[in-house]
């Protein structure tokens, strides 16, 4: 990469290979869509993947009318608020309807691709979280609202020049909030929006007796899960090292050690919560193992191309251990309906990976500028979303009637089961 005028140019192979890589990304988008039908039940199980779609389908064309406009990108036009002698980029100014596009340098047509890749990825997120119960219009309502409001802000913000990205220019606070593949961006914002889910719609008939302990509601389709993680992997590849190229503006060089990163983070994770598991219950838990994959994949987004090898797998260790004992605590003692574990898997893997990165970068003040990054999104977006899906709830129903979940989201929603040649049996828990 070659500096232009104060701005930094990608050469031709950087050019090539980040497009390659951003190819690979929807992967990333895949694998947690097919880990999200596995974790639900057998009868929900096609209106669980429909619904990935349409709010993917929705997103897109959210972020394509409204929302890329405001989240701009690095270099371009903004909103700019001057306090106490400072600038305050808050707002992008794009053109609309991705207007030009086309002829913009390609720097900003692949930042712009990322965006899309991302805002996608943010909006599945929480659909997880609603499993079982939540209808397809409130899932393409949240789509919408997060697409056009919410992800574009938080994203120029921290990718586009925006106020989190300066802070080390303007207030000497490390390198400015750093997320290069969309840790808090992305998962942080997902996973506050799975919390925000369960909290409108409120947990699954059954789930939470008035005596007795939460009952087991096991994922219908183990393989679908661990399957779906393989598929994630290849896709976060493609989303950590297309982030370090665009956002970080890292040579080419120092990718490598980005993906070994990746993978030392996700092993890390794998093997802690298998030994906690098989260590708690006997025999390792397959759901369980795959939220820790996914959790120490998150926590590479923000981590995996600031530290070196050795952090990286303390790093996923640590998300290893987390994950069991923090599904276990959201749904015993908080009592949180979480089928997907969105919740652990993206928030606290997204709040572990940005700390770290804050606490291995070997820029000076990191740990600060991650900090203030962090308290942003769970102090501004965590209320502001909450309240917007509240809203929304007003107007497009959330939670399905209880006859319709108590046959399965597939027949009440779409008129047919996605497993016709199996008779579906009714759950005790709907006497």
């Amino acid at each position: 990469m070659t500096p232009v005028n104060g701005q930094t140019s990608l050469t031709d192979a950087a050019i090539v290979l980040d497009l390659l890589l951003l190819i690979l990304a929807p992967l990333a988008i895949a694998g947690v869509a097919l880990v999200n039908v596995g974790l639900g039940r057998s009868r929900s199980a096609a209106q669980a993947l429909l619904g990935n779609m349409v709010i993917i389908a929705t997103a897109l064309i959210g972020f394509a009318l409204v929302g890329a406009t405001f989240a701009g990108n690095m270099g371009g036009a903004g909103h700019v608020l001057h306090l106490a002698g400072k600038p305050w980029n808050w707002l992008g100014e794009g053109p609309l309807f991705l207007k030009g596009i086309g002829n913009a340098p390609i720097q900003s047509q692949l930042e712009i691709l990322f965006e899309f890749l991302a805002v996608a990825m943010a909006a599945i997120i929480p659909w997880g979280s609603g499993a079982d119960r939540l209808r397809l219009s409130a899932g393409c309502a949240m789509a919408a609202v997060t697409s056009t409001l919410v992800f574009p802000v938080l994203a120029h913000w921290v990718w586009a020049g925006g106020w989190l990205a300066q802070l080390g220019n303007n207030f000497g606070i490390g390198a400015g909030f750093l997320d290069p593949a969309g840790a808090g961006t992305v998962h942080l914002l997902g996973g506050i929006s799975a919390l925000a889910v369960v909290w409108v719609a409120g947990s699954r008939r059954g789930k939470f007796p008035k005596e007795g302990f939460a009952t087991a509601m096991p994922g219908h389709n183990a393989v679908y899960i661990l399957f779906g993680c393989l598929i994630a992997l290849v896709g976060w590849l493609g989303f950590n090292l297309a982030g370090a190229s665009l956002w970080l503006h890292a040579p080419l060089t120092s990718l490598p050690v980005t993906a070994l990163n990746t993978l030392l983070t996700a092993a890390g994770a794998l093997a802690a919560t298998y030994t906690v598991t098989r260590v708690r219950f006997g025999k390792p838990d397959a759901s369980l193992c795959a939220n820790g994959w996914l959790t120490g994949l998150v926590a590479s987004s923000a981590s995996a191309a600031v530290v070196s090898p050795i952090p990286a797998l303390l790093i996923g260790i640590a998300a290893g251990i987390i994950t069991p004992l923090l599904v276990e605590v959201l749904e015993l003692a908080v009592t949180v309906d979480d089928p997907s574990g969105a919740i652990t898997v993206h928030a606290s893997g997204a709040l572990l990976g940005l700390i770290a990165a804050g606490l291995f970068a070997p820029k000076s003040g990191q740990f600060l500028a991650q900090l203030v990054g962090i308290a942003t999104i769970l102090g501004l977006f965590l209320p502001l979303v909450y309240l917007l899906f509240l809203a929304l709830n007003r107007f497009v129903p959330f939670r399905v009637d209880p006859d319709g979940e108590r046959i399965g989201m597939d027949l009440h929603e779409l008129g047919g089961g996605a497993y016709p040649e199996f008779v579906i049996h009714r759950d005790d828990s709907y006497r």
